[in-house]
């Protein structure tokens, strides 16, 4: 398919002096109204550097415009050299592009094989997989999925919270309170009840943080039976988080959590040492980072234990030397900010030429009505409970609306899930996120079920149609006769398809799937106005054919992007 963008970027750049193709390709827009093209190339910013006017640069860019093939005119209006696409052209390169690649449409080789590293989800042993997971788990997820579209080797590495003095704690809890075949019946629920059980006793007895301290002493020096409780709390706990994994459709490459790295940290606090870079203060030892404005990293505590900042800096260089990575992308709340940004820079200071490799990718906390959500205060929404409910909501929907539906039960997995996915991804990752039942359960509008539904309507069209599934329309693309396709409707589906490729890589270089999110509900809105204004199934072949290839096109890119960001695409709804 042709890159008008550079296209056009080319061929101005010859008329203007001193201005290269890639400073215009940056400039170039898709003007919201048709009216003023299909591109646009505004000439505020070349002004000062040209000395001209804006609209006097439009107008010279127009009047030495040297013509191309797919350009059918250009115009000057109001600073701006707006450029029309020929039609028939433009159309008959989409669909062709569309129908060639299919599952492929919208892919790139930008990564050519290198290694991608990507730490997300990360929840924490014995505590209940809450709604608070399910941005790091679905935002690492669908960056992982872009960038394994465009080329890239992914590494998904769920760094399990499964080391640390809470395990003391729940240790214990289960001791004093707890029974075995409760915590077999009951999983991760009674391990949740015993762990917030103990911060209420802690509360009145405050020893037993004491003796939680002693516990994990104990744990860490091996001790037999901290070991096999602490192994059994594990245990148990992936088995919880495998379903929701299985119903999220996530998978993981590694479940390397902190505790992997227990043998690996002593070697890296030597290398510290011999570079010079431990201070001792008061007994623990630290990484000063005053001449770059932030706090110091606390490596070893005064009792010789490790922190984060010392597992973080360790897992950092062993995927480094197991993955050769060309990127390491940690996918955390905003309120990790300052942590990442302090054992980053300890990275650099140990001298590894590969510290700007690490990227953190921060994301806006959950509040469940304006309150932080908190295991200890046992203040969570369960996302196995929200998944459930979400299902049989739509489960219900279908019993009203398509009661024959064939497998309903998978349709109310696919859209009910798929409807949480689509909440969270559907804003900028960074925003602040207030939890609502009604909101996160909410099928109209801009929402993941229209996006789906709107891709069962193309299949149901293309199932009425000869052929069924539509595959002859590929075979006979060269033959379509695009110039049929020339009214707004269709023009403006054929430039949603186009936008596709452009804006997955967008995502993934911005690291923001909303991108394709947004992309999806636009592409819906514009074939949803196709399929009211343009009869799809109608007497004139060459019509009818025309139009139903343009239907494939959009089913084959709405199952591309649903993909990308972790949503299934009923065929029927």
């Amino acid at each position: 398919m042709m890159d008008y963008k550079n296209i056009l970027a080319s061929q101005l750049a010859s008329q203007l002096e001193g201005v290269t193709a890639e400073s215009i390709a940056e400039l170039i827009e898709y003007p919201p109204n048709p009216q003023m093209g299909d591109l646009s190339m505004p000439c505020f910013k070349l002004s000062k550097q040209l000395r001209k006017a804006p609209q006097a640069i439009a107008e010279e860019l127009k009047a030495n415009w040297q013509g191309h093939p797919a350009i059918q005119r250009v115009e000057a209006v109001s600073g701006y050299l707006n450029v029309f696409l020929d039609p028939a052209g433009f159309a008959s390169g989409v669909i062709g592009e569309v129908l060639e690649k299919r599952e492929r449409y919208g892919s790139q080789n930008i990564g050519q094989g290198r290694n991608i590293a990507l730490d997300f989800s990360s929840p924490n042993i014995a505590k209940a997989f809450h709604i608070g997971h399910l941005r790091t788990t679905m935002i690492g997820n669908a960056i992982y999925k872009i960038y394994e579209f465009l080329g890239y080797n992914c590494i998904g590495i769920n760094h399990l919270g499964d080391w640390g003095t809470q395990f003391g704690k729940l240790i214990v809890a289960y001791k004093l309170w707890g029974d075995k075949d409760a915590v077999e019946a009951e999983g991760i629920d009674e391990l949740q009840r015993l762990y917030v059980k103990f911060h209420d006793e802690a509360d009145v007895k405050p020893e037993l943080e004491d003796e939680a301290r002693a516990w994990f002493v104990k744990l860490e020096q091996g001790d037999e039976e901290a070991l096999g409780l602490w192994k059994w709390f594990v245990e148990i706990s992936l088995k919880e988080f495998q379903k929701i994994y299985d119903l999220l459709g996530v998978r993981f490459d590694s479940y390397a959590g902190e505790s992997f790295y227990n043998d690996k940290m002593a070697a890296v606090v030597d290398e510290l040492k011999q570079k010079n870079l431990l201070e001792e203060d008061g007994g623990a030892l630290l990484v000063r980072l005053d001449d770059y404005n932030m706090p110091p990293a606390l490596m070893i505590k005064k009792d010789g234990g490790t922190l984060y900042h010392t597992r973080d800096v360790t897992a950092a260089i062993y995927r480094k030397n197991t993955y050769d990575f060309d990127k390491c992308v940690y996918v955390t709340d905003a309120g990790q900010s300052l942590h990442f940004q302090q054992w980053f820079k300890v990275i650099e200071l140990m001298g590894y030429d590969w510290a700007d490799k690490l990227v953190h990718v921060p994301f806006g906390k959950v509040s469940l009505e304006g309150a932080k959500l908190s295991t200890r205060k046992g203040n969570v929404i369960r996302l196995e409970e929200l998944l459930t409910q979400a299902i049989e909501k739509t489960k219900a929907i279908i019993e009203e609306k398509n009661p024959n539906l064939e497998n309903k039960d998978e349709v109310a997995r696919q859209v009910g899930v798929g409807a949480i996915i689509f909440n969270d991804l559907s804003n900028n990752r960074i925003k602040d996120i207030v939890f609502s039942w009604d909101v996160a359960l909410n099928f109209e509008g801009e929402t993941g079920p229209y996006v789906q539904y709107t891709h069962a309507r193309a299949c149901s069209v293309l199932r009425k149609a000869n052929g069924g599934d539509g595959i002859e329309f590929a075979r006979q693309a060269a033959q379509l006769d695009a110039s049929l396709l020339p009214d707004a409707a269709s023009q403006g589906l054929l430039k949603q398809l186009y936008l596709f490729s452009e804006r997955v890589e967008q995502a993934m270089h911005k690291l923001e799937p909303s991108v394709v999110s947004r992309y999806l509900v636009d592409l819906a809105q514009a074939f949803n106005r196709f399929y009211h204004e343009c009869p799809i199934l109608v007497d004139d072949q060459a019509l009818r054919e025309a139009r139903l290839a343009l239907v494939k096109c959009v089913q084959i890119t709405l199952r591309n992007g649903l993909g990308l960001i972790g949503l299934e695409a009923p065929e029927k709804m």
